[in-house]
C-alpha cells in the first residue's frame, strides 16, 4: 500500500518520518526523490522552490512502489494518484507560524504557507484527488512527534478502518484568517 504523508511545511512530516523509520517502516522523501530521479521541471523564483513533475514522479512511484507498504513523505505527496491512503497532517496557524520561524524561512514565505493551512489548502486538494474516506487528517499541535508516530502507527496497523476521530472535516483554523485584519 502506498500511503501518502502530507501536510503543510512545518507540521512534522520529516520528523515524525525519521522515529517511522526507526520503527522499520520505509519511508520515501518525496523531495529528495524528486531532485535524485530529475522529476524537477524549473524552479519558482518567486517562493524559491523547485517545481516538481508530479506525473512523471507518480509512474515512476506507482512501477518501483505499487507491491509495497510504503509511506512517501512530502507536502506534494497527496498529489499521487498512486497514494491509496492520505494522511494530512495539521497544525494550529500560531504554531505553524513559530515551526516556520524556527527553520529561519522568510516572512512571506511563512504568511504563505500559515495561510495555506488556514484555509485547508492541502487537505482540499487531498479530496479533490481522492475519495475522502481515504483522507485522514492529525491535528499535530499539541502533541509530541513520539505521540504523532504512535498515532499514525495506530492508524495503519489498523488498516485504516475504524478510524473515525482522524476522518477530515474536525479540524478548521478558519477564524485565524481574520487576526490578520
Amino acid at each position: 500500500m502506498i500511503i501518502a504523508l502530507t501536510g503543510t511545511p512545518g507540521t512534522g512530516k520529516t520528523s515524525v518520518s525519521k522515529l517511522l523509520i526507526d520503527k522499520d517502516f520505509e519511508i520515501i522523501n518525496l523531495n529528495k526523490l524528486a531532485c535524485r530521479k530529475e522529476f524537477i521541471v524549473g524552479l519558482d523564483k518567486l517562493r524559491n522552490s523547485k517545481i516538481v513533475d508530479i506525473n512523471k514522479l507518480n509512474i515512476h512511484i506507482f512501477k518501483k512502489y505499487s507491491n509495497k507498504n510504503i509511506i512517501i513523505e512530502g507536502h506534494l505527496s497527496h498529489l499521487l494518484n498512486c497514494a491509496e491512503k492520505i494522511i494530512v497532517l495539521r497544525c494550529h496557524p500560531d504554531k505553524l507560524r513559530k515551526n516556520l520561524i524556527k527553520k529561519g524561512w522568510k516572512e512571506r514565505k511563512i504568511k504563505e504557507n500559515v495561510e495555506a493551512e488556514i484555509l485547508d489548502i492541502i487537505l482540499c486538494e487531498a479530496v479533490d484527488k481522492h475519495s475522502e474516506k481515504n483522507v485522514f487528517e492529525i491535528d499535530v499541535t499539541n502533541i509530541s512527534i513520539e505521540f504523532l508516530a504512535s498515532l499514525i502507527i495506530e492508524i495503519i496497523n489498523k488498516k485504516f478502518n475504524n478510524i473515525k476521530k482522524y476522518k477530515i472535516g474536525k479540524i478548521d483554523w478558519s477564524n485565524e484568517i481574520l487576526k490578520n485584519f
